[in-house]
């Protein structure tokens, strides 16, 4: 039989090994096996090296003077040492103790190996000189064994966590929506970007059914989730599937989305999880439809013109006729305004790419805005007799710093829009000086601009039902007008309080122009 102090030993040992195997977090694993370690020994003092990327370091001491610490610690992390086994670190340490106590203390070390590795070391420490026994190494070895096993579980959990939160961190900060799906369709997490694409939260949509969160608005382009694995989907492909259409959602309104299914298999090739990626594809839809309109647009503005300078140049050539010079004349005069409407839409269209493409400069030099207004208004009068062009500046207004061919730009869009979509009346460009900036505004009296056109009239390419009936344009005006005046450090509105007709107002900053 056992004696009864080896019989406390064992049934000590037992309990301690059970408890720190159940321990996964490796501060106090490493804490609790030194304790154990010192009492099962009856030492004074100890510490624990652990081997990290092939460099030994104190992961845990107790009873060690911090002096003694501090004369360890660079020794172990010294690159000489990284290739050092356990015996040469035993004999380091016990040289070290030896000269730090001189020699009062003496000491044992036992490495932690798990899986065949030595991952660690435990040194214990007594305060007498008695040798440490064949007993005494023995337990020490046996308590040696599960605690390196411990130690090993709590740095895997340690890395299981870190990389589950590295992975939290990526999904979370992914620009796309993520869904984890489980195998039978209950979502098992979704990502902030999910939740803003959706409006539906994470603690919402956790547990329920795929089908309960993802609701088509109309029929999708491509297989639903349902219809593909119907189709043997993903067991007999692990081809990633892609789905489009407008996502159902509360507010404020359905979304457009593109989605793709990629599958994750169990080795023996069961669906595990499915990842599911939704991307907002507002902006693609809204940069094809924009396309499409362009085409439209352009298309038609170019065929217009084109017909008529055409027909009139055919016309003018024909041998079997003989025309009065009053109509060669008037013929003459429509090619050359058909031709000056393409060259502007030429020059509009080139505009709006240098703007898209950065590219739009200022030339800024001193000019009298008053007189680029009034200039401006005697061109546009030739051209109709329906309305009164009226320039209204105050006295002294000031010379500004700008771009004279951009602002002119701007006058000449906001003129020719008010003569194009009021009927008659009076045209007014008039401006005011305010403390920190001048405000120049062009108004008509015609019909003005409806409600639901106002959000929309400084967009690239927009125009308004009743404008594309009526008059010519490709919807660039007001849009290289905004980004003439922002350029300059201004901005351009649209007066909604304004009387009957419209009035477009714009400003620049007291540092665009000199005071006369």
């Amino acid at each position: 039989m056992l004696p009864d102090f080896r019989i406390r030993q064992r049934d000590y040992l037992l309990e301690i090994t059970r408890a720190i195997t159940q321990e996964l977090d490796l501060q106090k694993v490493l804490k609790r096996i030194l304790r154990i370690s010192i009492e099962m020994l009856a030492g004074q003092a100890g510490l624990i090296a652990l081997k990290e990327n092939d460099v030994w370091k104190v992961a845990a001491a107790h009873g060690i003077p911090a002096a003694f610490l501090r004369y360890l610690e660079p020794l172990l992390e010294d690159e000489s040492v990284s290739n050092l086994d356990v015996e040469e670190l035993n004999r380091m340490l016990k040289e070290l103790t030896y000269t730090a106590s001189q020699g009062l203390l003496n000491g044992t070390a036992i490495s932690l190996v798990a899986h065949r590795q030595v991952i660690g070391v435990i040194f214990i420490f007594r305060s007498y000189t008695d040798l440490f026994s064949s007993n005494d190494q023995q337990l020490l070895q046996s308590f040696a064994d599960q605690a390196a096993i411990a130690v090993f579980n709590a740095r895997l959990y340690s890395q299981v966590i870190i990389e589950k939160q590295r992975l939290d961190a990526l999904i979370d900060s992914a620009a796309d929506g993520i869904i984890i799906l489980n195998a039978d369709h209950s979502i098992e997490r979704v990502n902030d970007a999910f939740e803003r694409i959706s409006g539906q939260t994470d603690e919402e949509v956790r547990g329920k059914h795929h089908d309960q969160v993802i609701t088509w608005a109309h029929k999708p382009d491509g297989l639903t989730l349902e219809q593909a694995e119907a189709n043997g989907w993903p067991l007999t492909t692990n081809a990633h599937l892609y789905v489009e259409g407008d996502l159902k959602r509360a507010e404020p309104r359905n979304v457009p989305v593109g989605i793709t299914y990629a599958p994750l298999l169990t080795p023996d090739g069961q669906v595990r999880n499915i990842i599911v990626t939704v991307r907002d594809i507002t902006h693609f839809r809204n940069a094809d439809q924009m396309k499409a309109t362009f085409i439209s647009i352009v298309s038609h503005e170019l065929k217009t013109p084109v017909a008529l300078i055409k027909g009139y140049a055919s016309t003018l050539r024909r041998d079997d006729a003989r025309w009065d010079k009053h109509i060669v004349q008037d013929s003459l005069a429509v090619i050359e305004e058909e031709a000056d409407h393409l060259t502007h839409m030429i020059e509009d269209l080139l505009d709006a790419s240098r703007l898209q493409a950065g590219g739009l400069t200022m030339v800024r030099t001193d000019f009298s805005l008053p007189a680029l207004a009034q200039r401006l208004a005697e061109r546009f009068q030739t051209q109709t007799k329906k309305h009164t062009l009226v320039v209204d500046f105050p006295a002294k207004f000031p010379v500004i710093m700008a771009d004279e061919t951009r602002i002119g730009q701007v006058l000449s869009n906001l003129i020719s829009n008010a003569i194009k979509y009021s009927p008659k009346g009076e045209i007014r460009i008039g401006g005011d000086v305010r403390p920190e900036q001048i405000i120049v505004t062009v108004s008509d009296e015609g019909p003005g601009i409806d409600p639901h056109d106002m959000p929309h009239i400084f967009d690239r390419f927009y125009r308004a039902d009743t404008a594309v009936r009526k008059t010519k344009g490709a919807g660039l005006g007001l849009y290289l007008a905004r980004a003439i005046v922002e350029a300059h450090g201004g901005r351009i509105w649209l007066d909604p309080q304004h009387g009957s007709g419209a009035r477009i107002c714009f400003s620049l900053p007291i540092d665009t122009f000199r005071v006369q």
